[in-house]
């Protein structure tokens, strides 16, 4: 409900705030161990209710003693203020929020319906980044979309394994190291791949004539360079290996002569994946521009280059209580394999895009745009 990153520069604002009770008290030779023991237990209670993301406080406690609600935050207000952006602002003591106006509208509503809701079972699940057992946590968390009735089910960033293969014989779901022996599953598995093509090749500046894919090959960079080929756009490839798995991909000759093997750095447009070099970005040319088609950004080398943002979106306003773990990206962006799987959520799409399968780039693409996903970057 609450769970967003926060900017390293407000965490640093909050320290300094918080510290000054400590720091006056220390100053003037009135600290006591148990008053700054009290403060900080109190500080970090408060914190961390606000962002349990479960609404617990009974509101029996509010109709005893009415004023409460000026001086105690639940955690449906705060997540107001991580969903909406400009209410709520008032950390544990709403009261501010009343006296400036910046209360949003619709809290005491969220807060009521948050303490009699039942379990949801969404249209999209969305499973986040888990290090151990991660074979045994997707296949559970399949089976209980499943179960649920749940539509579709996207891994956000954990859709791109680097050898994503599907089996369909007997039944057996591989998605790369993971298999899932299932007859019949309902669920529409979604690795939100068409979107994130669609999104970097929206992103391509308009008159580009070359471009040259660098970094780790995978299922985005495959369908990016053969869209871009049909599009009459040279595409360089660095490795060889590359090189020919795609030519074996082309169907017509006028393709065939759009996709070139080159180890040369001049073009102007690079196109990265994950394992981009230090020593491939120092020999880019200067004004190179780099927009990456990997999840996590390549780390920037170079200050004479400009660097686009992973591929991802502007979320829409009406898009309420959906939060994104990416702290790389600004507030409301969120990725555009996340995205993916609510827009197949929102349209109905009853079909998987996983392994080798990839949706219609260019009507997921429209898609996004009807609903109110907004580009950050814009082909100019």
């Amino acid at each position: 409900m609450a769970a967003v990153i926060h900017p390293f520069a407000e965490h640093i604002a909050y320290y300094a705030l918080f510290a000054i009770p400590l720091l006056t008290t220390a100053f003037t030779g009135t600290v006591s161990i148990l008053g700054a023991t009290l403060y900080v237990t109190y500080l970090d209670t408060m914190n961390n209710l606000g962002h349990c993301n479960f609404e617990l406080i009974p509101k029996p406690l509010f109709d005893m003693f009415p004023p409460l609600k000026y001086i105690m935050y639940t955690p449906s207000y705060h997540s107001l203020h991580h969903t909406q952006f400009r209410t709520n602002y008032s950390l544990f003591m709403p009261f501010y929020d009343y006296i400036y106006g910046t209360m949003d509208k619709s809290t005491d509503a969220l807060y009521e319906k948050s303490l009699i809701r039942e379990e949801e079972s969404p249209n999209v699940y969305q499973l986040e980044w888990q290090r151990q057992s991660i074979n045994g946590l997707i296949e559970e968390a399949i089976l209980e979309a499943e179960a649920k009735g749940v539509k579709v089910f996207t891994l956000g960033l954990l859709n791109q394994v680097k050898t994503s293969k599907v089996f369909r014989d007997e039944f057996l779901i591989t998605w790369g190291e993971f298999s899932l022996e299932e007859p019949e599953l309902t669920v529409k598995l979604v690795d939100g791949s068409s979107l994130a093509v669609a999104v970097v090749l929206n992103s391509i500046p308009r008159g580009t004539t070359q471009v040259v894919l660098r970094g780790n090959f995978n299922k985005v960079a495959s369908y990016l360079a053969l869209a871009l080929c049909q599009r009459g756009i040279q595409v360089a490839i660095s490795r060889e290996s590359d090189y020919e798995m795609l030519k074996s991909q082309l169907k017509s000759a006028d393709d065939h002569d759009k996709l070139v093997l080159s180890r040369t750095y001049s073009q102007k447009t690079w196109l990265v994946g994950d394992g981009l070099s230090k020593e491939e970005q120092t020999k880019a040319s200067k004004g190179t521009l780099i927009i990456p088609y990997s999840q996590f950004p390549p780390k920037k080398v170079r200050k004479d280059c400009f660097y686009y943002t992973t591929p991802s979106m502007l979320t829409p306003k009406y898009l309420e209580n959906v939060d994104s773990c990416e702290n790389w990206l600004p507030r409301r962006v969120m990725s555009a394999w996340r995205i993916a799987g609510i827009l197949h959520g929102l349209e109905g799409w009853n079909v998987n895009e996983y392994g080798n399968e990839i949706f219609n780039v260019d009507k997921v693409w429209e898609a996004s745009l009807q609903h109110g996903f907004t580009p950050l970057m814009k082909a100019s």
